[in-house]
């Protein structure tokens, strides 16, 4: 597989940094030309890097495969300093850099279809990308998501608000994280690290753990951005606009608690249905945890997602367009 990197400017002029993974020709198993590309859009706190793997698993099958870290994130952040520093409608401005890098994406392979992957924050992401962007679409997995959030969101967004009142968007802050992701390892309990609720394959947790780029404490900015977002991506009035011709793909762990142990995962299926999207499928694997690309059973998943890309190719011989 080779890998390239390069950077373009989003709506801000902030430089995005990008991941490109396509076959080594000399080993290539294509017969003529890709199948079509698949954009990544990864995580909160972690980076694009982090999806080799599934790119390798990718490009074997015959795609090409591009991932972005989002503002505030790996090698767009500029420093250590700028983790998780996203700016003002942080979230808003990463969906729009993601439809950048589709246009690019489109401009250089004319006429292969394009899907989106996107996992845990950059599922929420790709759920916003689909009301705005979706007729740039062959299709779209979202992986580690959820549906409607609860009353509590309302309060996060109060005390999220009131903290970058008076502290500032960039105050780091350990209430939010708190009241957001502090619940998560108390049902794996008893814990080994802080971040037991991502796998049960320990090895892949540790990778995180000692990853300088995962695990960074959110800023109070970040986190009025991402509730804002949770709360607009699920009103029926944004949600009704997601093209009804568009696949959509849904996975996550049985035990993941970002899908409230398959609640959420079944809710937001319940409401595409509701929609009328044509052709919603979903997979709840058993015991899984929040990162089933890094679980102990990845290889059946990746296989999955491979096999549902492959089924919502066009016929052959007949081109895309938006």
């Amino acid at each position: 597989m080779r890998t390239d990197t390069f950077r373009f400017a989003d709506t801000e002029g902030r430089d995005i940094f990008v991941y490109k993974w396509a076959s080594d020709q000399e080993n290539s198993e294509w017969r003529s030309r890709p199948k079509g590309v698949v954009q990544i859009a990864h995580g909160m706190a972690e980076t694009a890097a982090r999806y080799e793997r599934l790119a390798r698993v990718l490009t074997e099958a015959g795609y090409i495969v591009y991932a972005n870290d989002h503002r505030g994130h790996g090698n767009t952040a500029r420093s250590a300093d700028e983790l998780m520093v996203i700016g003002e409608n942080g979230f808003e401005r990463m969906t729009e850099a993601m439809s950048l890098l589709t246009d690019q994406i489109a401009a250089e392979h004319t006429g292969l279809p394009v899907f989106l992957f996107g996992h845990s924050m950059g599922s929420f992401l790709a759920q916003q990308y689909m009301y705005r962007y979706g007729n740039k679409l062959q299709g779209v997995i979202l992986s580690g998501t959820s549906g409607r959030q609860g009353p509590l969101l309302g309060l996060g967004i109060r005390i999220a608000e009131s903290l970058c009142a008076r502290k500032g968007a960039e105050h780091r802050s350990e209430l939010l994280m708190g009241l957001s992701l502090g619940g998560y390892n108390r049902v794996f309990r008893p814990n080994r690290t802080a971040f037991d609720w991502l796998s049960r394959d320990e090895a892949e947790v540790d990778k995180y753990v000692q990853d300088p780029l995962c695990g960074a404490l959110p800023t109070a900015g970040f986190f009025r951005d991402m509730f804002h977002c949770l709360q607009d991506i699920h009103r029926w009035t944004h949600m009704e606009r997601i093209p009804k011709e568009l696949p959509v793909y849904i996975f996550a762990g049985e035990r993941d608690p970002v899908g409230r142990q398959g609640k959420g995962i079944k809710q937001l299926v319940d409401m595409y249905r509701k929609l009328g999207l044509r052709d919603v499928a979903w997979t709840l694997y058993p015991g899984g945890r929040h990162e089933m690309l890094n679980e102990i059973n990845r290889d059946e998943v990746m296989r999955h997602v491979v096999e549902w890309f492959d089924r919502k190719l066009p016929p052959s011989g007949e081109e895309t367009s938006e």
